[in-house]
């Protein structure tokens, strides 16, 4: 089964690069300077920023749908971020790196599926979990912090 797992469209939070830390504080976003790599997972490029950028942390709905698993958490987002990352039957080594929960939803955005895994382990529990035909989409969350790390969808 083939998918794909993309970063998040940069556009949404380019109104937040270049803000003051205190415009971003009174909107509860902080800023940071990275300080060691790995630590700071951009959403947009699915990387690990380097020592030296910037990221922003901030809330943000990473499943704005009508069901009971409506869900948002904090993510980091590269300041400046431009391109979103998109990996046809790969893992980027931002969730290779790390252990992650794998959630499957089906039509009516229910979980339908759940499993923690990590390193290679990941590529086959998405093949899995796309090998039950109910499975829609995938969303991969950091497991220790519980944060959305991104989405994962079939793919052509």
């Amino acid at each position: 089964m083939a998918f794909q797992i993309k970063g998040l469209d940069p556009q949404p939070f380019a109104h937040l690069f270049g803000k003051s830390d205190d415009e971003l504080k009174e909107m509860g976003i902080s800023r940071y300077k990275v300080d060691s790599s790995p630590g700071y997972p951009d959403r947009v490029s699915l990387r690990d920023l380097d020592v030296g950028e910037s990221a922003l942390l901030l809330n943000y709905e990473h499943l704005p749908v009508q069901s009971p698993y409506r869900s948002r958490h904090a993510i980091f987002v590269h300041e400046g971020a431009g391109k979103p990352g998109h990996f046809f039957n790969k893992v980027p080594d931002v969730l290779k790196s790390r252990t992650v929960a794998l959630r499957a939803f089906d039509r009516h955005d229910h979980i339908i599926e759940a499993e923690l895994s990590e390193g290679e382990g990941i590529e086959q529990a998405i093949r899995r979990m796309f090998d039950n035909p109910d499975s829609v989409y995938i969303h991969a969350h950091f497991a220790a912090r519980g944060c959305f790390a991104a989405l994962i969808e079939r793919s052509d």
